[in-house]
Parts: C-alpha cells; sequence; structure tokens
C-alpha cells in the first residue's frame, strides 16, 4: 500500500459521496479529487459526462497519482438491463481514463445495497441477508458493476472492496435516497399544522423488523477501512446499524423533536405531501432555509418505499466485524444526529 494515498470519489455529490470527502479532508495521508463535483471547495473537481467513455478519457487525461476509487456514482433507470449496462459502463470508463493516464490504482471501493440480495423483485427474501448469497438471474447493476471489478482484478490490473449499506442517513437536501430528509420534513410539516406525528406507511410495517439504516459518516470511516485493510481485500461486507422496529424508533423521534404521536396514518406521501409547496414556501421565509424548490428538496416517493416494506430487513453484521471493522452505529443517535445537522444547514426548520 501507499505511504501517501490518493482519491478519487466519484458520485462526490451524492449522499455517500459527499459524507466520504468529507472524512477523506479530515485525514491528513489522503489526497482528495472528485468527480464529477464537490460540495466541499477543499476539494478539486473534475466535470464530465461519465456515460460518454472518450469525455471520461479526456478529463482523467492528467490524472496520473489516483491510487483508490471510491465509486458511489448512480444513474437511475427503469429498466433494469438498461440501467445495469449504463452504470457498469461509467465504472468501466473510469477506470479506462485512470489506466490510460497511466494511474496505479490499487484498489476500488463500490457501494451496493440490499437490492443485491433481490428483494426488490417482488416475493420476500430469507433473512439475515449474507455476503456470499447467489445472485438472481433477473439485471442488476450491482451485479454488472461487480463483475467489471472482477474481471480486472483477474487481470491483475487492481484490488476491491464492496460495502453494502441500506437506507442511507445524510445530511445533504435533494438527494432522492435520504430518509432523514424524508423524516425531518415531514415531521416539520406536522409541526406547522399542529397534528401529531403519525407514521405515514403501513402498520404491518410499523411494528415488524422491516428497516435498517445506514449513517454516511459511518459509511465514510468504513470506507477508509475498506481501501486500505488487509481483510478487506476483494471482499464484500454488509453494513447496517442495529436493527429496528419503527414503533420504537418513532416514539423516540417524537420524544427528540417535541411532538405527539399517534397511531400510523397510512398515505401516498408522493400524492399528500405534493400539496404542501406553499406551506414550505412559508416555513422557508420564515426561518430563512436554503433556496431550494420543495419539488426538488425531498423524494416522498422514497419514504412511500421505506415505510412500506412487507418483509423483514435483517443484514448479517458478522463478516465486517470478524475482518477488523468493529465500530458500531446507533441508529437513533444517527438518525436524530442528522436531522440536527440538516436544521443547523438550514435545510430543514
Amino acid at each position: 500500500m501507499s505511504s501517501h494515498l490518493h482519491a478519487l470519489v466519484v458520485g462526490a455529490s451524492g449522499i455517500i459521496g459527499n459524507a466520504l470527502v468529507e472524512t477523506l479532508v479530515a485525514d491528513p495521508q489522503w489526497t482528495v479529487r472528485a468527480l464529477r463535483r464537490s460540495l466541499s471547495p477543499a476539494v478539486d473537481s473534475i466535470d464530465c459526462d461519465l456515460t460518454d467513455a472518450a469525455a471520461t478519457l479526456a478529463a482523467l487525461a492528467d490524472v496520473d497519482d489516483i491510487t483508490h476509487v471510491f465509486f458511489a456514482a448512480y444513474q437511475p433507470d427503469s429498466n433494469a438491463l438498461i440501467e445495469a449496462q449504463t452504470n457498469s459502463a461509467m465504472l468501466r470508463n473510469v477506470l479506462d481514463g485512470l489506466k490510460s493516464a497511466g494511474a496505479k490504482v490499487e484498489r476500488v471501493v463500490l457501494y451496493q445495497g440490499a437490492k443485491v440480495y433481490g428483494g426488490h423483485l417482488g416475493g420476500p427474501v430469507p433473512t439475515p441477508f449474507y455476503e456470499d448469497a447467489s445472485r438472481h438471474l433477473a439485471a442488476n447493476f450491482y451485479f454488472a458493476q461487480e463483475d467489471v471489478l472482477r474481471e480486472r482484478q483477474l487481470a491483475g490490473e487492481l484490488e476491491w472492496s464492496i460495502l453494502r449499506p441500506d437506507a442511507v442517513l445524510g445530511d445533504i437536501a435533494g438527494n432522492p435516497f435520504n430518509i432523514a430528509m424524508v423524516i425531518g420534513a415531514y415531521a416539520a410539516l406536522c409541526r406547522e399544522a399542529g397534528v401529531p406525528l403519525k407514521f405515514p406507511g403501513s402498520p404491518h410495517t410499523y411494528r415488524g423488523i422491516y428497516a435498517q439504516l445506514t449513517d454516511a459518516r459511518w459509511l465514510g470511516r468504513a470506507s477508509l477501512w475498506a481501501a486500505t485493510a488487509d481483510s478487506a481485500r476483494n471482499e464484500a461486507f454488509n453494513l447496517v446499524g442495529e436493527p429496528f422496529r419503527w414503533n420504537h424508533l418513532w416514539k423516540k423521534l417524537g420524544e427528540a423533536l417535541h411532538l405527539p404521536i399517534d397511531e400510523p396514518q397510512p398515505m401516498s406521501m408522493s400524492t399528500h405531501m405534493a400539496d404542501q409547496a406553499d406551506v414550505w414556501q412559508h416555513l422557508a421565509e420564515k426561518h430563512d432555509l436554503q433556496p431550494i424548490p420543495y419539488a426538488q428538496l425531498v423524494n416522498w416517493g422514497f419514504g412511500d418505499f421505506v415505510f412500506n416494506l412487507q418483509q423483514d430487513l435483517l443484514s448479517d453484521m458478522g463478516k465486517i466485524r470478524r475482518a477488523g471493522f468493529t465500530e458500531p452505529m446507533h441508529t437513533e443517535v444517527a438518525l436524530f444526529e442528522m436531522i440536527a445537522s440538516l436544521r443547523a444547514k438550514r435545510f430543514l426548520p
């Protein structure tokens, strides 16, 4: 492993990439670059269309010092096959660009999620989720990206490590998969309306073990471990916080935010929160919030997904602990700290 480490964070403005950049910047042994852009002014950013092989090659032509790649970029598509082809091509384009520039990439850290276990395909999947679970037949961009890394590893070009978080808690707004922002905005609207904080999903989900979360900052620290630990070489690891029941966490949430709670009120957040734009504009003016359009602020559809899961979610954490990453994550504390950070940054009132 190199004595001084040079990181390229791909997808640096996302919920994972942003926290990762902050973690790397705070560590003096790392030099950091971002692709496409970073929210941190301390980091040099490289801009290009990752789906364009020629453009990526040109953008990385002078980037010859990268030792580690943290790949957190993602381009969604409703067609799973196209999504797999697009996202694997983005990874391949970055690696090809660095190789052409003469960079000696030692290890790539890639991020997957619980969809790697097939729960999104329609039926229940046995839990706990173990990293050695067999693949499913349907197209999955996680598999396509992993295959790219395995091919490069077998060719002797690099090592890899994969981390598998679940719903990530971050302190940025405008990201489509930030459940902390969904909860924080929903709580603010409930407070403004003078109504209890009712769980907006299925009562079945409310009382079952249907949830696990990952703190983006914790994921950042795990990423540095995955990038450098011998025990993480060419291995995949689940990375989730303590399992919980929403009914327990929701009560604690109400206490922390000084809001009364009541029995669940199932609703389509994507439908019924859409008509709260005027209320949010009032809150934004009253509390001098960041000028982010309401339609871009929160992905209410992600809330619908998380709050209406009908199978238990439980990823086994034994493998990563045995490999040496033993830092725990307190789910309740992580959620409340992230909401507090979103308020401090004036994304939430």
